[in-house]
């Protein structure tokens, strides 16, 4: 996967992308990704990879502010189409994997399905934490190889195939966070979508 394909992509998915991902089983994951998130007056809320703008609905009648960002013009113009007139939001078009804010920018970090699309989800991680305040929140819902067992023989063949779609089935979160056990805190890791496959996980910057 690389910033182009996935970029050409979503154009081409973005029509489809609620149908697919904001509605039936998924939507109510998403339900349950916001559940209880410690959301306060005034905060400062970065969305990577906002997408069609699924999540937005979720802060409609909250005080805050909102920056949500994407790689895909296409996806973004889907989202503005979502915004209430009371929300306090800023699209900007941004690569995941290189955040232009400064170190400690936000409150809460939302990351949902992104860091199995991003051509290097570490580099991601790594950024993420960075324009994480102390004591913020990094939320992530997202598809990962399972904590207990190895990718199955039939998904280690579907793996290159599906990543032509422009995304990995086979991520490893374990993996992926080591090198920033001493950054953040998992708070929470629950699974909520296709036994496990899909998994809420929240995180506190340390």
């Amino acid at each position: 996967m690389n910033n182009s394909w996935n970029k050409f992509i979503y154009r081409i998915g973005a029509p489809f992308y609620d149908a697919l991902f904001n509605s039936g089983s998924f939507l109510r994951a998403r339900k349950q990704v916001f559940d209880d998130l410690p959301l306060r007056a005034g905060q400062h809320i970065l969305i990577v990879g906002v997408g069609t703008g699924a999540d937005l609905c979720f802060f409609a009648k909250q005080d805050i502010q909102i920056t949500a960002i994407d790689i895909s013009s296409s996806m973004i113009s889907q989202a503005k189409e979502k915004v209430s007139t009371q929300m306090n939001i800023d699209f900007i078009e941004m690569d995941a994997q290189h955040l232009l804010f400064p170190d400690k920018s936000f409150d809460m970090i939302i990351a949902n399905l992104i860091l199995s699309v991003v051509p290097d989800a570490n580099r991601c991680m790594q950024e993420i934490i960075r324009v994480t305040k102390e004591h913020g929140n990094i939320v992530v819902f997202d598809k990962f190889e399972s904590k207990h067992k190895k990718l199955s023989f039939g998904k280690q063949l579907l793996r290159p195939i599906i990543s032509i779609l422009g995304t990995d089935i086979g991520r490893n979160f374990e993996t992926m966070i080591e090198p920033f056990h001493k950054k953040v805190i998992i708070q929470e890791d629950t699974p909520v979508l296709f036994n496990g496959m899909y998994r809420k996980i929240i995180m506190k910057s340390q």
